[in-house]
């Protein structure tokens, strides 16, 4: 299994639609897929679900079958996590659907990162327990990958979702305040890094299965950019371009940094341009926007543009996963002490 956490402390990127339509194009590619939301938006749970369903779900009474369900007994301080309920999206994908509830675990998460410190294995436990829950659900839904959808924010529960994660992906928009977050982010997951590394010293049950908070960045996938003849316009260019310095910099520490533009930098991992009126008609659809036939209103030049997006997405999962095998050839995994 390999998680990969798509994360940027910066707000309306599209973060949660590269999310949709990756996680889509991995199933439709053959691979055995979970989504997990980790935002108490629930975002990603309302893109891949009908309104019919997400009735059922939030409207039942007592527990719904969502993350919350799973980790209820942690918060309410009776028991530890339980079976988590996977929906079944199709054949090869998967979705772990998020709470606006569980904004509510976020002081519990925030406490016991510290309590670890003293060697609680109660705070072990809440900690973890997105990690565990990951685990759990990947062995019963053979799952290839795990795709995760956090909130924009450096807040406890982000930070117990990056250090369940293999890998992170930061998507981008080409903006200053998308440049800033990508400063801020680097350091972030560092210090989250070094400290839970420090603290699994400190875990006194040996059998409890815990994360290595490996958190590779993959690189960075920019959104929405504009297209003139095949290529970026000057004006999304005067900002992107200043991304992979920043990238270089703030997120791999690497200060021996020669000047690049975009286009040609390894750390991007796709440039997506921007779809324009087929989200709307996908969404109404519900389906991604490479899905899309005749049926749903993609005609004429519309049509044209689905072929595109295909071979858009069909190259952004095929790099996702070339980068994926060549980490795991050239570096050697770091396992939890017990």
């Amino acid at each position: 299994m390999s998680v990969i956490t798509f994360f940027n402390n910066k707000g309306g990127v599209g973060k949660t639609t590269l999310v949709y339509h990756l996680s889509s194009m991995l199933a439709e590619l053959g691979h055995r897929v979970l989504a997990v939301d980790l935002d108490p938006q629930a975002n990603l749970t309302s893109v891949f679900l009908s309104n019919e369903r997400l009735s059922e779900i939030y409207e039942t009474e007592g527990e719904r079958p969502t993350i919350l369900s799973a980790i209820s007994p942690l918060n309410r301080g009776i028991g530890d996590i339980k079976k988590v309920h996977i929906e079944q999206i199709n054949t090869n994908l998967g979705l772990i659907a998020g709470d606006l509830e569980l904004s509510l675990f976020e002081d519990k998460l925030s406490t016991n990162w510290g309590n670890c410190l003293n060697g609680d294995e109660a705070a072990f436990r809440i900690v973890s327990a997105f990690y565990r829950i990951m685990k759990e659900a990947e062995k019963e839904f053979k799952a290839d990958y795990v795709i995760v959808d956090v909130g924009p924010n450096f807040g406890a529960i982000n930070r117990a979702a990056l250090i369940a994660a293999d890998y992170v992906v930061v998507p981008m928009g080409a903006d200053l305040f998308s440049l800033q977050g990508l400063k801020n982010l680097g350091s972030r997951l560092n210090k989250w890094r070094t400290e839970w590394r420090d603290r699994l010293q400190r875990n006194p049950a040996s059998d409890l299965n815990l994360p290595a908070a490996e958190m590779t960045p993959l690189g960075y996938v920019v959104m929405q950019h504009g297209i003139k003849e095949s290529r970026p316009v000057k004006s999304y260019l005067r900002w992107a371009n200043r991304i992979p310095k920043v990238f270089e910099e703030s997120v791999l520490m690497n200060d021996d940094f020669r000047d690049k533009r975009v286009e040609n930098d390894e750390n991007c991992i796709a440039l997506l341009k921007h779809y324009h009126s087929l989200i709307p008609m996908a969404m109404e659809a519900r389906k991604p926007i490479f899905l899309l036939k005749p049926a749903d209103g993609a005609i004429g030049a519309h049509f044209s543009a689905v072929k595109n997006t295909y071979s858009d997405f069909t190259h952004l999962a095929n790099e996702i996963i070339d980068r994926i095998k060549q980490e795991k050839v050239t570096k050697k995994p770091v396992t939890a002490p017990n």
